[in-house]
C-alpha cells in the first residue's frame, strides 16, 4: 500500500504524508472522541488557556476502550503500514494520544521530540498523526526534516512549557521559530483520514487553532524490532505507574500487543 518513495521519505526525512490512508475510519473515530471526552481516563490532561479561550483536550492510552479507536488500530492497515515504514518484521502498538484543539484555542504545541518522554526506545519507531478535520497548511503540524538522525534527545517539557522532570539537564530544544530559515521544515495541508507518519525522534510542533473549526486528531505510536524498555530519571508521558520493567529488557507485555508479524 506504500510506494518506495513514501518509504524513502520516511526513512530520510523522518516524516511522510499518507493521503487518505484511514478515511474509512473517520466517522467511528469522531464518535469515539465524543465518547472519550464524556468519559476521560485518569491520564486526561486538558489545557485551559489563561486568556479564557477554548480548551485543548488530551487523553492517552485509551485506544482499546472505545470502538472507534479500537477499529483504527486493529481493523485498519495501520499495523502493516507501520512495519513497512519502519522496515521491521513486527509492529507493536505502544499507545495513543488524543488531541482536540477546539475553535479559537490559543495553545501552541511547542517544538519537541516524542522519544525523550517515553519508557521505550528502539531503532524502529513510527507515529501516525491522523486528523479528523481538514487542517490547512498554516495550522498544520510541522516537522524538521532529518532531525531523527541528529543523535540527540532534547529536554522534554509539558505542552504548557513546564518541565516534565525536575533537574533535567539535557539539551533544550533549539529556538526553531526564531531561525526557521535554517531548517528544512515539512508540513502538509491534510484532510480527514489522511495521516502523517513520523519517527519518535523527529522534532515537530503545531500552531494554535485560531480558526472556527475544530482540530481533532488521533496519534498512534508503534515500535518495531528490537524495541527495549528504558528507565528514566523521573516521570514518563504517558505514565504507566503500575508497570514493572527492567532497563534494557525487551519491550513487550499485554499493554502493548504485537499486531503485525511479517
Amino acid at each position: 500500500m506504500l510506494t518506495d518513495a513514501q518509504i524513502e521519505a520516511f526513512q530520510t526525512h523522518g516524516a511522510v504524508h499518507l493521503p487518505g490512508a484511514f478515511k474509512e475510519f473517520v466517522s467511528g473515530a469522531r464518535e469515539a472522541i465524543e465518547e472519550n471526552k464524556a468519559n476521560p481516563s485518569w491520564r486526561e490532561r486538558t489545557y485551559r488557556p489563561d486568556d479564557g479561550r477554548s480548551p485543548f483536550f488530551q487523553d492517552y492510552v485509551v485506544w482499546d476502550q472505545f470502538d472507534g479507536y479500537r477499529a483504527l488500530v486493529r481493523d485498519s492497515a495501520m499495523p502493516a503500514l507501520a512495519a513497512e515504514l519502519m522496515q521491521s518484521k513486527t509492529a507493536r502498538v505502544f499507545h495513543d494520544h488524543i488531541l482536540v484543539k477546539e475553535p479559537g484555542n490559543s495553545v501552541v504545541t511547542p517544538w519537541h521530540q516524542d522519544q525523550p518522554y517515553y519508557l521505550v526506545r528502539g531503532p524502529k519507531t513510527v507515529s501516525f498523526w491522523v486528523p479528523l478535520d481538514p487542517v490547512p497548511r498554516d495550522r498544520t503540524i510541522e516537522y524538521i526534516a532529518g532531525s531523527h538522525k541528529w543523535g540527540k534527545e532534547f529536554m522534554p517539557q509539558r505542552f504548557d512549557g513546564t518541565a516534565l522532570r525536575k533537574g533535567d539537564r539535557s539539551e533544550p530544544v533549539p529556538d526553531i521559530d526564531a531561525n526557521r530559515d535554517e531548517y528544512h521544515i515539512l508540513g502538509w495541508a491534510v484532510e480527514p483520514g489522511d495521516a502523517v507518519a513520523f519517527d519518535f525522534r523527529t522534532l515537530h510542533g503545531a500552531p494554535a487553532n485560531a480558526s472556527p473549526i475544530r482540530r481533532r486528531v488521533i496519534s498512534l505510536r508503534w515500535v518495531g524490532d528490537d524495541a527495549r524498555f528504558v528507565k528514566r530519571d523521573g516521570p514518563t508521558s504517558p505514565a504507566f505507574p503500575d508497570l514493572q520493567y527492567e532497563d534494557g529488557a525487551p519491550f513487550e507485555g499485554d499493554e502493548f500487543p504485537l499486531l503485525y508479524r511479517g
